[in-house]
């Protein structure tokens, strides 16, 4: 007998996990909150103007490739390899740092302050790609059934290994390189996790073989939001529908089997399976009340940034500004320790900025530009007041347009801005944790909320706050982990 699935939340593991379950005969039917899908992987537009909302790049293009293979398609959207990978300035610098994948390219701009630098850096990620190598078909692409399951894995991890578990980002990369900028530069990639290189794990140092060797960083033609557009339309070759404007608010269970959820009008919704693509967190708190997961007890796990993100129409172009940019201030050990829970560490903020038109020209009017900015700030627990949003937005403008000697303020002509309440309420974010829990040794792997419910045997979880972990080529690999539990759970009834 075919067996239908219901996927609560059309964000990318959402639509993946539905996908790879079409193509294996089940009937899938897709619930969204919003009005339309991706989750944070979303799209706005306005004024003539087109924005992704969130991610505006990815790496481990190879997890696509494996996935489009999976499901016997061709991949349904295009991308393109970028290079530099991004550009870095420090405040009262004029020196705008290159980050290529060429390492003697990169290199010759490290010249004046770490003179050896591409010995150093082939040193350091070589470490890094034995790493990756060691750990990742061990400890990121597979499922554990339990904390012991996750221990005996990660017992198969080369114990060379062993002492990066005792240091921070920032001291992996510091036993290599040692000059601020070079240090500073190579671990920002810990800010792409949501925390800060002083706070993630030399684990992740791994990353920066992602970033420079193995594979790089990808921009998506037409935009990110073509990602979801295709993965849509590809799911409508299999009748998989998606109802929008439906969130879970309650459920029905019976003998340890979830027979329904109920959604905000009090319509029930029944399936023999229920996969969860909300925060795997949250969800279990604030619809299952869980205590273990309530709102008392989630305050006290640690969590990603909170993100400012602002999206701003202007009606010039910005040829000196890149795709993918960095602006950091001259006190970066400072801030990093206080962006978390210090409101005040916005009077100097570190931000990124995204000229989506650039590669995109669609993406604008003629002779303009869509700029995507995102500020790491405090979550709602430190900073539960955003009254001030529109004043530290002026700063950030300001500072940007000292920084590429234009000011781009008057040339505005549509501005939005989402802050962590906006992520919280839209998109049902701890706190408006943009990247759901963070990759703490205790938050990763077995620790991390299971991809199968703890009560009902037939409710499974997908996402970037259940295994492996944040970044769009984790929810990929988590949609292939999930079906695995599926196909279990299924084979074994």
């Amino acid at each position: 007998m075919t067996k239908s699935v219901l996927i609560v939340g059309a964000g990318l593991g959402g639509l993946a996990t539905a996908l790879r379950l079409a193509k294996k005969g089940y009937i899938v039917q897709i619930i969204e909150k919003n009005s339309q899908a991706g989750g944070r992987v979303n799209q706005l537009k306005k004024d003539g103007f087109t924005f992704d909302t969130g991610p505006s790049f990815f790496s481990m293009s190879y997890e696509f490739t494996e996935f489009a293979r999976d499901c016997k398609i061709a991949l349904p959207f295009k991308y393109f390899s970028l290079d530099p990978l991004y550009t870095v300035n420090f405040r009262g610098n004029p020196k705008t740092y290159y980050l290529h994948k060429d390492i003697h390219k990169l290199a010759a701009q490290f010249s004046e302050v770490e003179p050896d630098f591409e010995k150093k850096m082939i040193r350091y990620l070589e470490k890094s790609k034995h790493l990756f190598h060691d750990t990742v078909d061990v400890a990121i692409k597979k499922n554990f059934d339990s904390l012991f399951d996750y221990g005996i894995k990660l017992m198969k991890v080369n114990p060379v290994h062993l002492p990066v578990l005792f240091r921070n980002f920032w001291q992996q990369v510091s036993k290599y390189l040692k000059s601020d900028d070079a240090v500073q530069i190579l671990s920002l990639v810990a800010f792409f996790l949501g925390r800060t290189p002083f706070d993630t794990s030399a684990v992740y140092t791994l990353l920066s073989y992602t970033e420079f060797m193995h594979d790089g960083y990808f921009n998506v033609e037409g935009g990110m939001y073509k990602i979801i557009q295709g993965l849509v339309k590809e799911l409508e070759k299999e009748n998989v529908s998606i109802i929008y404007n439906t969130e879970i608010k309650d459920f029905i269970a019976e003998d340890g089997h979830l027979t329904a959820l109920i959604d905000q009008n009090n319509r029930r919704w029944t399936s023999d399976i229920v996969v969860i693509n909300s925060d795997a967190a949250v969800f279990r708190g604030s619809v299952f009340k869980r205590r273990e997961f309530s709102q008392e007890k989630l305050d006290k796990k640690s969590w990603t940034m909170g993100p400012l993100t602002i999206y701003l129409g202007i009606k010039c172009k910005l040829p000196m500004v890149h795709h993918h940019n960095y602006y950091l201030g001259d006190n970066f050990r400072e801030y990093a320790d206080k962006v978390f829970r210090s409101p005040d560490s916005l009077q100097k903020p570190y931000y990124y900025v995204n000229v989506l038109s650039k590669h995109n020209p669609d993406c604008a009017p003629a002779n303009a530009e869509s700029l995507f900015v995102v500020c790491p700030v405090p979550d709602l627990r430190f900073k539960p007041d955003w009254s001030d949003r529109d004043e530290i937005v002026d700063s950030i403008i300001e500072d940007f347009s000292g920084r590429i000697g234009k000011d781009i303020k008057p040339e505005i002509v549509s501005r939005t801005i989402y802050t962590p309440e906006d992520w919280q309420n839209q998109f049902n974010l701890h706190r408006g944790s943009g990247l759901g829990l963070s990759h703490d040794m205790l938050q990763i792997g077995g620790f991390r909320p299971k991809n199968y419910d703890e009560e009902f045997s037939n409710v499974f979880y997908v996402g970037a706050s259940t295994i492996p972990g944040t970044g769009l080529p984790m929810v990929l690999i988590s949609s292939k982990l999930v079906c695995e539990r599926i196909e279990k759970y299924v084979g074994n009834q």
